[in-house]
């Protein structure tokens, strides 16, 4: 895997410290299109090859009308922080409740919504009972989560297990079917010392549960932190992921699913295409341009543009996952 390097304005880096291409631009390129934070972008994944293409375009309203009839369609948000007090975002709380209220004016009903982490910001009994009303709110079948490091605060996760926890295995992990895809919930923040880790006994879930799975099932992983080296520095990485994507490397359309960083990011390696999700709560900085990830102020007028969420439809039998991110703005 290659690691960021923040001199090449966003782009991977090889080895010999060049700058990669993604989608068959830099990074550079895609965040003139797209802004890092927000930008509407849409991305449709074919046969395990990611396309993208700016948002109202016709490339991307083709890949937008394959999630029609008979489509799966869901939702990702992230990072809510409900409980962080900071000028970064005086009221996370309004600006989750206008997250919600996107999700409710999408147009159609999610099949399902994924909450990616760090629901809370101090995993009190009260945030996470705040949280899981507001979220009941939201017009969908089915609302899934995964614990960020902040949600395991003090206990190891058993506060946001005993909330969100029912019918999981070990400390939360679990995996459901639905529309010809595979989904995969994965736990990385319980055992931090510098990276995230997911632990023996999860990759030997992982190993069970793909086992019996078709190479051309498509799949999707949702995590808090990334399975990919985004920023290893400020541990914005999993130590042994590589044992889980080895595990993924036969399927043809593999699409992980993280948040965590709090800003868009996109990285294509082979047939798995990883995708961080920006946050309801506050931007963090672009890594390398700041001594730490600590929250960041910008002018009021100025927090909804760098806030949002992810829709994602698939169409069954074409095989196409096209994603979408919407600003709160």
């Amino acid at each position: 895997m290659t690691d960021y390097d923040a001199r090449h304005d966003g782009a991977f880096a090889d080895d010999t410290g060049r700058p990669t291409a993604e989608h068959g631009m830099t990074r550079r390129q895609l965040l003139r299109h797209a802004g890092w934070f927000g930008g509407a972008v849409v991305l449709t994944v074919a046969s395990g090859e990611v396309i993208s293409h700016i948002a109202g375009s016709p490339d991307a309203s083709a890949g937008a009308a394959a999630a029609g009839s008979g489509a799966l369609r869901f939702v990702q948000v992230s990072d809510s922080h409900i409980g962080f007090q900071g000028p970064a975002n005086t009221d996370v709380v309004g600006s989750f409740a206008e997250a919600i209220r996107q999700v409710n004016s999408l147009g159609f009903r999610p099949d399902f919504v994924m909450h990616s982490g760090d629901l809370t910001h101090l995993s009190t009994a009260g945030q996470f009972d705040q949280v899981k009303q507001m979220m009941a709110g939201m017009r969908t079948d089915r609302v899934f989560t995964v614990p960020g490091e902040h949600d395991s605060i003090g206990d190891a996760g058993r506060a946001y297990r005993r909330t969100f926890g029912a019918g999981t295995l070990g400390d939360g992990w679990y995996s459901f079917d639905t529309h010809g895809v595979h989904f995969i919930a994965l736990v990385n923040t319980l055992s931090l010392e510098k990276l995230g880790h997911l632990g023996t006994e999860q990759i030997d879930f992982v190993r069970k549960d793909v086992a019996g799975l078709s190479s051309d099932t498509p799949l999707v992983v949702f995590s808090h932190i990334p399975l990919f080296a985004m920023y290893p520095k400020w541990g914005w990485s999993t130590d042994d992921a590589l044992q889980v994507i080895a595990l993924l490397r036969r399927f043809s359309s593999v699409t992980c699913l993280n948040g965590h960083v709090h800003q868009l990011f996109t990285k294509t390696d082979g047939n798995i295409t990883f995708h961080s999700a920006t946050t309801t709560a506050y931007p963090l900085p672009q890594p390398g341009r700041a001594p730490a990830p600590t929250p960041q102020v910008v002018p009021a007028r100025q927090l909804k543009e760098v806030l949002g969420i992810r829709s994602v439809g698939y169409h069954r039998g074409d095989r196409e996952l096209a994603i979408k991110e919407q600003r709160l703005a």
